[in-house]
């Protein structure tokens, strides 16, 4: 039986951090499924076709991810893909409380899978989307804190 891991997020945009947990993430899992949330109530800076869109050249050359768009609860996605564990990050202790939370109600709706919770390394720790998507509207240079597609995609579009 393959071991098969859900990374879910809205990924807006995709960053360092995030692309830090799927290169370890691949090393755990048999498969990566990251999971792009439609999440419209967050008002992405991209729609999700563009957001799967860089987020699949962003991790083209792993052979064992595949990239989703979804909406609608996480188990569910979970269960459409047979995944034995939800992956996700935590950078500080407001973030393992929050998933805390989450990995205890993504429990009550279905036991079917565990969270699994990774550590960004320490120079990646305090990069998250918002973080980034604020200092592009300040006019500051991303350059260290995303994968060059996502530095040019939004060079290109910009914050809406």
């Amino acid at each position: 039986m393959s071991k098969i891991a859900i990374y879910p997020g809205t990924f807006d945009p995709i960053t360092n951090g995030h692309l830090d947990l799927i290169k370890r993430g691949v090393r755990l899992f048999d498969k990566v499924i990251i999971g792009v949330a439609k999440s419209s109530a967050k008002h992405p800076m991209f729609d999700l076709e563009q957001r799967l869109a860089l987020v699949s050249d962003v991790v083209k050359e792993f052979k064992n991810v595949e990239v989703v768009g979804f909406s609608g609860l996480l188990v569910d996605f979970a269960k459409q893909y047979q995944a034995t564990a939800l992956l996700r990050g935590v950078r500080t202790t407001v973030d393992f409380e929050y998933e805390m939370t989450l990995a205890n109600m993504n429990r009550d709706l279905s036991d079917e899978f565990e969270t699994v919770l990774l550590m960004p390394r320490a120079e990646l720790g305090h990069i998250s989307s918002t973080l980034v998507k604020d200092v592009v509207r300040h006019g500051g240079d991303i350059s260290q804190f995303v994968p060059h597609n996502v530095k040019l995609t939004v060079q290109k579009y910009g914050i809406k």
